[in-house]
Parts: C-alpha cells; sequence; structure tokens
C-alpha cells in the first residue's frame, strides 16, 4: 500500500490499475488506501488484498451508451473497459465524454473554519522579520488566501482567524483584495499556544469546526475528511500526512549479552504526521482553558483521558506542502 501511495504522488493520480502477470485484478484508489489505514492495516500489505472486488466496471458487450451511463451516475474518473473473460481491453477517461467539471460536483459542507494566524513565523526570518507568515507568497497568492480559497471551494464561507503578530498587516492587505472574505478576528494578546486562543470563541460557534494552521497546503478535500469525521462519530479529527524514513544503513537488534537477534538491510519505517489540521466538535472549546497557554496535543491527550474519539484521516506524502522552515518553503515554490 506504501508503495501504491508513493506511485500516486509520482505520477499525480488517485487511481491505479492492479495487474498480476498481466491479469486485470482491479483498481485501487486512494480512498481505498485511507480507508485501510483507518482501519489499522499495516502499509506493506499487498494492494490484492484491499482490492474492492464489488467495483463496477464497463464490459465490452455492453455497448457504449451503457458504459457513458456507468461513468456519470458514478462520476468516475477512469473506467476499465473488460472483456467477457476479464481482461482489460480498453480504458474510458472522463474529460474524453464529459465536461470536467461536473466531475468534482458533489454536496457542499459550510462549516467555520477558525485560521490560526499569530505566530511569528521565527523559522523563516528574515522574511517574517518584513511581513507576517500568513502572507509569505506562494504563486500569485499569500498563503492565507491558498488556504481559505480551498476551504471556500468546499462551501465553507465564515472564518474566524487568531491574531498576533503584525495583526494590523494581515487586516490591511485581506481588507485591499477584491474578493472579500466573511472573516471575524479576534486577538490573541498573549502567545496561547496551539489551540488556547480558540477560547475565545466560546458562545460563538455551535457546530462542529475547522481549525488550520497558516503555513501548510493540502490537496485533500477536505469533505472527505467531514465524512470520515461525521461516520466515525469522533469528538476531534486529526488531518495526518503518511511519512516515511529509510535509514540507509543495516540496523541491528541485540538481546540478552549483546547478541544480535535481528539484522534488517536499510529499513523503513513510517508514521503519521500531525499536518495541522483539524475538525472539532463545538463542545471541546469548553474544554479549553480561558487565558491560559495550551497546545492542541494537550487537547488530544484531554479528549483521549476522558474516553472521547480522536480520529486520524491520513493523506499521502506528497499532497501535503509545508512552508514551516525556509527548504520547504523553496520546496513549496519550486525553488528546490
Amino acid at each position: 500500500m506504501l508503495d501504491a501511495m508513493k506511485q500516486m504522488d509520482d505520477i499525480m493520480v488517485k487511481t491505479l490499475f492492479v495487474l498480476d502477470c498481466g491479469h486485470f485484478e482491479g483498481i485501487v484508489t486512494l480512498g481505498d488506501i485511507q480507508r485501510a489505514i483507518i482501519n489499522n492495516t499495516a502499509l506493506v500489505t499487498p494492494v490484492g488484498q484491499i482490492l474492492d472486488r464489488h467495483k463496477i466496471y464497463g464490459y465490452k458487450s455492453e455497448g457504449d451508451d451503457v458504459i457513458r451511463e456507468k461513468m456519470s451516475r458514478m462520476r468516475a474518473e477512469v473506467m476499465p473497459i473488460l472483456d467477457e473473460h476479464g481482461d482489460l481491453v480498453d480504458v474510458w477517461f472522463w474529460q474524453d465524454l464529459f465536461e470536467t467539471s461536473a466531475l468534482n460536483q458533489r454536496e457542499n459542507i459550510d462549516l467555520p473554519v477558525v485560521i490560526m494566524a499569530g505566530g511569528k513565523g521565527t523559522r523563516l526570518k528574515p522574511i517574517t522579520n518584513v511581513m507576517p507568515k500568513p502572507l509569505v507568497p506562494v504563486g500569485d497568492k499569500t498563503i492565507l488566501e491558498v488556504i481559505m480559497d480551498q476551504f471556500e471551494g468546499i462551501g465553507c464561507h465564515k472564518f474566524y482567524m487568531s491574531l498576533n503578530y503584525k495583526a494590523d498587516m494581515i487586516k490591511y492587505y485581506l481588507n485591499q483584495l477584491d474578493h472579500k472574505y466573511d472573516i471575524e478576528f479576534f486577538m490573541e494578546n498573549k502567545p496561547l499556544g496551539t489551540i488556547g486562543s480558540i477560547s475565545l470563541l466560546k458562545g460563538k460557534i455551535n457546530t462542529p469546526f475547522f481549525v488550520s494552521n497558516c503555513d501548510s497546503i493540502n490537496e485533500q478535500d477536505y469533505r472527505d475528511v467531514w465524512d470520515y469525521h461525521v461516520n466515525n462519530h469522533n469528538d476531534m479529527t486529526i488531518v495526518t500526512m503518511v511519512k516515511s524514513f529509510k535509514i540507509p544503513y543495516g540496523v541491528i537488534e541485540t538481546g540478552e549479552d549483546g547478541l544480535m537477534t535481528a539484522l534488517k538491510e536499510k529499513p523503513e519505517q513510517t508514521f503519521q504526521v500531525n499536518t495541522g489540521v483539524y475538525i472539532l466538535n463545538p463542545e471541546l472549546i469548553e474544554e479549553i482553558p480561558e487565558d491560559e497557554f495550551f497546545h492542541i496535543t494537550q487537547l488530544m491527550e484531554k479528549v483521549q483521558g476522558r474516553g472521547g474519539r480522536v480520529g486520524c484521516f491520513p493523506v499521502s506524502e506528497h499532497s501535503w506542502k509545508d512552508m514551516g522552515e525556509w527548504p520547504e518553503y523553496l520546496k513549496m515554490i519550486g525553488v528546490l
């Protein structure tokens, strides 16, 4: 599964065809892999073991109109066409048959979004000596606009923005834009940690809401995260990134008397990394202490400690772009 995720990242697709000795076995999507990870399936599991054998495909004997109807009904980006033996004989693509815009038509969600924009961005100095991190440019927009536009694209229009460092500059910039965002600013008059300022919103938000930092971009459709949050009855959902590290040495495990018990040549370890995007149920605001320094990790532990549900929704490594430090920012803008 990990190899499949990497291949999807490398060629920038979300669907792969699975073949065994040339015989078509099925297709695996990023969603299939994400669901498997959520179900605690090991990333070394062969994709053949997680294939949905009930997926609907087109058959050469059905005729073009039937296949087109299937694709339209399913909004299938790609449709394998099989013969009577189950062998792959053709592939149809949505963009060749329909208007591309119709592919992504799905129900929008209208949840509040809290943007944490009060940090000093010290790791991006000296640029953040001049401008606050949310206004650092990514292409022809600031990263703040990129993040907010993504949420608006799925139907989220109400923003709450926590400010501190260079707050007046952020307000001035946003007020000068032709596109006016619906933003309610609130001030973090002293550092309150990664989630502490949310306590200032008590009584203002009474629905589940997104929380996002302002130094990373995620290509994941957040409606998928919302569906997972609701279906899993979570109190909090963390968007995580599947990150793998390959140790470039042979790793030796030892036991009693220093005797070698195992040898692993250049092993690869995989972790789920916090991306800084969350969905929180509104009652969690009451669990954040007022006017105190409080980190999101403390809230996670608090929710878990009382038996609450803290879910994790995994995204692939290359779908998440971070600019917390200079090397990551230069990669984000295509310099490295």
